[in-house]
């Protein structure tokens, strides 16, 4: 309860700008759907291989319980549908970067033209000390490093906030009052942000 009610000041204080309400949402591996079940948006999905994903889903939720490492799977989705794609710490778990451009390219396969990627994600540049202290952490991760490999996919970057929320939820904010503080005091970012932001699009 209580992490969802941080999802929802970050939804309502943040994210939801980026997200119209008219618009075909997709989020990867957000199995406890913390924020798919809170956003606004016309349509809503989710890609997860936990079973559990189901069950957490609301009823205006579509589940695809699916590996997109996987292209025999992944083509159960049409190309050019989303208008938005959102990832939140999923890339740290892939094991290598293979993996990662092969994420990416099922992002840019699936995003309508004009679409957009958006990306909250351990920034390794900046919190190097704690990254490995989850033992499912495997690749390393920077603003500079996932920049350049969305742009050799062909997206544009439209925005990247290098330090953004901290590294992990066990630290600060911990609670919704502090976190809305936080989300209108972007100075603070540069002290505690160890996750990035960032916006990328597919060209029109």
């Amino acid at each position: 309860m209580a992490k969802r009610a941080l999802w929802q000041a970050l939804i309502r204080d943040f994210l939801q700008k980026y997200i119209p309400v008219d618009s075909i949402v997709l989020d990867i591996g957000g199995g406890y759907c913390e924020f798919i079940n809170q956003i606004s948006a016309a349509s809503k999905c989710l890609i997860d291989l936990n079973p559990d994903a189901q069950i957490f889903a609301n009823p205006d939720v579509s589940v695809f319980r699916l590996n997109i490492l996987d292209k025999g799977q992944y083509e159960r989705i049409p190309h050019h549908h989303f208008d938005r794609i959102f990832v939140s710490n999923f890339f740290e778990h892939l094991k290598d970067q293979d993996e990662l451009f092969e994420v990416l390219r099922f992002c840019y396969l699936k995003l309508k033209p004009g679409g957009s990627l958006l990306v909250i994600q351990p920034n390794y540049k900046y919190s190097y000390k704690e990254y490995y202290d989850f033992i499912d952490h495997y690749l390393p991760i920077t603003h500079l490093s996932l920049s350049e490999a969305l742009k050799a996919l062909n997206f544009k970057i439209d925005e990247v906030i290098p330090r953004f929320l901290p590294f992990s939820t066990k630290g600060r904010p911990a609670s919704v009052w502090m976190l809305r503080l936080y989300l209108k005091v972007p100075f603070l970012w540069n002290f505690f942000g160890g996750q990035m932001f960032l916006k990328a699009s597919k060209p029109k």
